[in-house]
């Protein structure tokens, strides 16, 4: 058996390599406390609808990290991974804020990591669907969820006119609150959006962060 603390049940997703990308984040600040297992669920077989992944998610929906060293606790929702994590592992708040001291900058963190959850996300997910696997030719639809991915990049862009993160004090800093969109937006192309160049402080956030040496390991995840 893996001595490692954790087992990630994830796909090549925007949602899997949100955790995945935290997770060589954590790694590299605190090396092995933070070490995980992949086992890659082939989500075009509906593995993820089989009765033993319905018993860690309910849902039937990838990722699912399960955390050996809390006695195999099982958590499922990709926002809510991240904040257990950030919660029981970023000993040293490196990518969050503290509620107690920092109270308006962890609200803040959080504001935008449930509008990257219900906004962004959903938005871009249908416009993928209906560009990519509807099994018919929906004009509207397109239109519809892509003018919105489009309206919801405009609403970062304002965000981003003078930060270089969503959240935290001045310019902001680097959190999960950028973790947790940022793999989504890693799909623009497939999405119908071919540049980023339409939002200049935007493209700049997301060059800033694809550079990174933990986001590059964890979206090559699984």
């Amino acid at each position: 058996m893996s001595s490692k603390p954790f087992l990630l049940y994830t796909a090549g997703t925007p949602n899997g390599r949100k955790v995945s990308v935290f997770l060589e984040e954590l790694k590299a600040i605190y090396g092995s406390a933070v070490d995980y297992d992949v086992e890659k669920i082939d989500i075009s077989k509906n593995t993820q609808k089989e009765p033993w992944f319905i018993k860690l998610n309910p849902n039937g929906r990838i990722p699912v990290l399960v955390d050996r060293s809390r006695n195999n606790f099982a958590v499922f929702e990709t926002a809510a991974i991240l904040l257990y994590l950030e919660q029981h592992y970023d000993k040293e708040q490196k990518f969050a804020f503290d509620p107690a001291k920092q109270p308006n900058d962890y609200s803040e963190m959080l504001q935008w990591i449930f509008f990257a959850h219900g906004g962004v996300g959903p938005m871009q997910g249908q416009s993928n669907h209906f560009r990519r696997a509807a099994p018919e030719d929906i004009p509207y639809a397109k239109k519809r969820y892509l003018d919105e991915t489009k309206r919801l990049y405009n609403v970062m862009e304002i965000r981003l006119a003078d930060r270089d993160y969503l959240a935290g004090p001045g310019r902001g800093t680097y959190s999960i609150a950028d973790i947790n969109v940022f793999p989504w937006v890693r799909g623009h192309t497939f999405a119908g959006i071919e540049t980023l160049d339409e939002w200049p402080n935007f493209k700049a956030w997301f060059d800033r962060i694809e550079a990174r040496q933990g986001v590059q390991a964890g979206v090559a995840v699984p």
